[in-house]
């Protein structure tokens, strides 16, 4: 069946369509990964975008159980050059195709994505229209201009409950503004208790928990669309180790007096140099977002500069020069290198460890499965 997509500035591209039939409506945003599309898909942080891969091939290894970053993908729909219909290789359980239709998101193939990732670099990322159904370009282009702008995307991704990935560790509160499972791995591969709470949580049902330290996550959409998350960090600055990874980062450096502002196309796929200033080392780093902490914001603030983007010189990590607190906007967990960055959960684990000399905590059991039992 044939698909058309169209952008909001009138460029059409017509293609074949694949999983789920349909129309639907989201910011067209590319990735630049040769491999991953089974994370990309399930990564919160796509929430209500539609996604290209500039690679052209995707499909050929299929979909397999262990590659999940969440529980579904997120996305509003899939754009390739071409589609692989018969994967080839022994991990995979199914197709692309399955996992589409599935979760009923719409895919569009054989058109030509390098071009559509050109007008994306060119005018910045725009909203689209993708559909599967037999509408006219006029009737397409109606839907786009009445379609609403979403910005309900954290609220979508985050957990509603808290809950409990348990270790004999450090005890970490994660806050899961649309966390990829894969910060709950490296956590635990660390020992830490781990509890999971919703992205509405207030500052004083943090402390119930009596953690060791919080781990903010990423997540989808504008920063300054969750002001509630803002404030909570403003409040446990200070009381707590912080460590936030991309929306947390952004969300850590509102908190902390700076300002943040969209990216003309994003940084999104596994091949971002970052240079880190103390050591001038450059890693290579997976990231995912369209917004960046604006440079001359930091002016005043107890914030400054330890990474940036090799490519565009934007801020991909802050410290707090007063508390101990530190976030990057790259994704560590995502491991493109595999395990350049892990060691930006060393770094939280010492610095809870350090904290904790300075002021020892109480026998926390007890409040925390009163908190537990209070936010469900």
């Amino acid at each position: 069946m044939q698909a058309k997509l169209l952008l909001e500035d009138g460029t059409l591209f017509t293609g074949r369509s694949f999983g789920a039939q349909g129309d639907t409506t989201g910011e067209v945003v590319f990735n630049t990964g040769i491999t991953g599309y089974q994370e990309v898909l399930s990564d919160p942080s796509y929430c209500n975008q539609i996604v290209t891969m500039t690679y052209p091939l995707i499909g050929n290894y299929g979909i397999t159980r262990d590659d999940f970053e969440s529980v579904r993908p997120f996305v509003n729909a899939f754009v390739v050059r071409r589609y692989e219909p018969v994967p080839s290789n022994w991990r995979a359980e199914y197709t692309l195709d399955e996992l589409l239709k599935e979760h009923g998101i719409v895919g569009i193939s054989d058109i030509d994505t390098r071009m559509l990732t050109r007008i994306l670099r060119n005018h910045g990322t725009m909203r689209g229209i993708l559909t599967a159904g037999e509408h006219s370009v006029e009737e397409l282009q109606e839907m786009l201009l009445t379609s609403a702008l979403v910005k309900d995307q954290v609220q979508k991704t985050s957990t509603p409950h808290v809950y409990n990935s348990p270790g004999h560790g450090e005890r970490i509160v994660l806050i899961d503004y649309g966390a990829k499972s894969g910060i709950v791995r490296e956590l635990s591969a660390r020992g830490c208790d781990i509890v999971v709470v919703p992205q509405d949580v207030t500052a004083e049902q943090v402390r119930r928990l009596n953690p060791d330290g919080i781990q903010l996550s990423n997540g989808p959409g504008d920063p300054k669309d969750v002001p509630h998350a803002v404030e909570t960090i403003r409040e446990l600055l200070g009381e707590y180790p912080i460590f936030g990874i991309c929306l947390g980062h952004q969300l850590l450096a509102l908190a902390g007096g700076a300002d943040t502002e969209k990216l003309k196309f994003g940084h999104r796929g596994g091949n971002h140099p970052v240079k880190e200033l103390a050591t001038g080392r450059c890693y290579i780093t997976s990231q995912n977002h369209g917004y960046t902490v604006k440079e001359d914001s930091l002016a005043g603030t107890d914030l400054e500069i330890t990474h940036i983007n090799n490519n565009d010189k934007t801020i991909e990590g802050v410290r707090h020069t007063k508390f101990p607190a530190f976030s990057v906007q790259y994704h560590p967990e995502a491991a493109p290198g595999p395990f350049d960055n892990s060691y930006l959960f060393d770094r939280f684990i010492e610095m809870i460890r350090e904290h904790k000399k300075s002021s020892p905590k109480q026998p926390r059991q007890a409040a925390m499965m009163a908190a537990m039992r209070g936010a469900r």
